[in-house]
């Protein structure tokens, strides 16, 4: 299964990570994955893979914060007043 590799941001406090770029595919070389450079032209297939592996993900700076999604979860557990 070909992979994206993607940089972006990593949150140090909650772990995630926020993509900016795609900056490359890293092909699989496979003929049974849609997304390869191996997969044969006019393949119908049904078995064959259509989506892309988990993404390789570069850290390209980090925050030592927790992401927004994170931080707006937190304030909605708050008790309001």
């Amino acid at each position: 299964m070909c992979r994206r590799i993607a940089e972006g941001t990593r949150w140090s406090k909650c772990g995630h990570f926020q993509r900016h770029l795609v900056v490359a595919i890293m092909d699989c070389n496979s003929a049974k994955c849609e997304r390869s450079y191996l997969h044969p032209r006019g393949c119908r297939d049904p078995g064959c893979i259509k989506n892309f592996g988990p993404e390789v993900q570069k850290d390209i700076d980090t925050v030592k914060d927790e992401c927004f999604q994170c931080r707006a979860a937190a304030a909605r557990r708050l008790p309001q007043s």
